[in-house]
């Protein structure tokens, strides 16, 4: 298996290049050539989220310097829990928050650190890894790679449009992790990431990657828990489930859509979006234009230029096609107060305000049969839930060992020169 640019085929790239360079060199997203078609007699006996990543990514491995130890990165990875609960209505829970950063992005950074540790590079320079984030990305790589040889981190954020709990999983490291709090919103962050990439003084003294979505290496092992879900659906009810997730950059909902092309039973993907427009407004007819960021409830969700987009329309081959095969709905602040205050007593759980996004365009929609996608833990947004709950929402313990460590971030202005001379 091959991997070739968005924007141009010839472009190509092996599975350890794509991921080693994140961006393609025309500026465009590293996909595979071509899907391969997987029916459910390809996981019989695959019964845990490990054995059934391992089968879903072996042909996307093929070939590959890594292919040897897939089973051994999945193992790594996909080291805890990924329950599927299921609800009242017709409606099940997929809970991605288990991990060290009770996020869901820790499926992707813990495999994409456990890729890059075994990729063989002849550059002797440390790899300086960069990650954009509106929240929670940033401590799930900082989690991922801290302490590893080899690897620096840099982690952007931007400064004051994060929750503290956040913040102090993105600055509480040290050592290999350095975090940067950008005088700017997530698109002046990921602005400077694709800058950073793309700059000839930079790479000249840097060896650079990107651990954000735009990595495919973070979107491969998210197919995985859709495949394992929709599977395990199936097997319980018989019937093939719909997936509502809640969206901000899109590689969520792109390896969803990736793993229904492979022939996963995905019957459709809801695109659940805050009140940050540009989605909706796609879908609605205009043409993909990036929108100003909008501070939220559902700050890892504030995002106005989605990276992920131009994946997805390479995968439905143009905008048209796009707005045909899926559907996008807006939630905005009040709703989602709505929903994690009546989350207790409506569907006996208590939300985060991602999953609340999603739970409130599952209330939209009148077909049976979707699971909803818990992308974060509600602990981590403790001033936002608790007051509308009314009690205190227990906090994990990996997050709790993290909160009582000192936090520091160096502030930088929203622009690459800057970013350039603090990276030194």
């Amino acid at each position: 298996m091959r991997y070739t640019s968005t924007r141009d085929a010839g472009h190509s790239a092996t599975l350890a290049q794509a991921i080693a360079r994140g961006l393609a060199p025309d500026g465009g997203l590293y996909v595979p050539e071509e899907f391969p078609e997987l029916d459910e007699a390809h996981f019989a006996g695959a019964e845990s989220l490990a054995e059934v990543a391992a089968r879903l990514l072996a042909p996307f491995f093929a070939g590959d310097e890594l292919a040897p130890a897939l089973d051994d990165i999945c193992a790594e990875a996909f080291s805890f829990p990924v329950p599927l609960k299921e609800l009242r209505g017709s409606t099940a829970v997929l809970e991605l928050f288990h991990g060290p950063t009770a996020a869901f992005k820790d499926v992707g950074a813990r495999f994409l650190a456990a890729c890059m540790s075994r990729i063989a590079e002849a550059d002797p320079r440390p790899l300086t890894l960069l990650v954009a984030t509106s929240g929670d990305t940033g401590g799930a790589v900082a989690a991922a790679f801290h302490g590893r040889p080899g690897v620096e981190v840099a982690v952007l954020f931007p400064a004051g449009m994060v929750s503290p709990r956040q913040e102090k999983q993105l600055t509480a490291w040290g050592g290999n992790v350095r975090a940067f709090a950008v005088r700017g919103d997530f698109d002046a962050c990921q602005r400077l990431v694709k800058g950073a990439m793309a700059d000839p003084a930079l790479r000249a003294r840097r060896r650079l990657s990107s651990a954000n979505s735009i990595n495919v290496g973070r979107l491969l092992p998210q197919m995985a828990y859709y495949a394992w879900a929709s599977l395990a659906y199936r097997a319980r009810h018989g019937t093939d489930p719909g997936f509502v997730i809640p969206t901000g950059n899109l590689g969520n909902a792109a390896a969803a859509l990736w793993a229904r092309r492979c022939g996963l039973p995905v019957r459709e993907v809801v695109l659940a979006t805050n009140a940050n427009p540009a989605v909706t407004a796609f879908f609605g007819g205009s043409p993909w234009t990036p929108h100003p960021t909008l501070a939220t409830l559902a700050t890892a969700m504030d995002v106005g230029s989605a990276s992920n987009m131009e994946r997805v329309v390479h995968l439905f081959g143009g905008e048209a096609r796009t707005r045909d095969a899926l559907r996008a709905f807006r939630v905005d602040d009040g709703e989602i107060r709505r929903v994690i205050r009546d989350g207790p007593a409506a569907w006996g759980e208590v939300w985060d305000p991602h999953t609340a996004v999603a739970v409130a365009v599952r209330e939209r929609l009148d077909a049976p049969h979707w699971i909803v996608v818990a992308t974060a833990h509600p602990a981590k947004f403790e001033a936002v839930v608790e007051p509308l709950i009314g009690r205190e929402v227990p906090v994990p313990p990996d997050l709790a060992r993290l909160l009582d460590r000192p936090g520091h971030a160096e502030q930088i202005a929203p622009d690459l020169e800057a970013f350039r001379a603090a990276l030194g």
